[in-house]
């Protein structure tokens, strides 16, 4: 492939083990984002957050120290 990009797609559980620790952004179905630690990520797609921001319309709502989201609301995880 072009530019060095590898010839297979990287498989999501491999992603999210190297992330783990890291800022991520998580979006879900509703719109809300969050953007926190990443600490663990099940087969399920619950994801727990430390230091977790949530936004809603793009403007801050609140923070929370931790935070858990269900994986049936994640529309995507991104690394920041």
């Amino acid at each position: 492939m072009e530019n060095g990009a590898p010839s297979e797609p990287e498989d999501p559980s491999t992603f999210l083990a190297e992330i783990l620790g890291a800022p991520v952004t998580v979006k879900l179905n509703s719109g809300v984002v969050y953007r926190g630690e990443l600490q663990s990520v099940d087969g399920y797609m619950n994801i727990a957050l430390e230091k977790t921001e949530e936004f809603v319309n793009g403007k801050r709502r609140r923070g929370y120290g931790d935070a858990f989201v269900r994986g049936n609301n994640v529309l995507y995880i991104s690394a920041t």
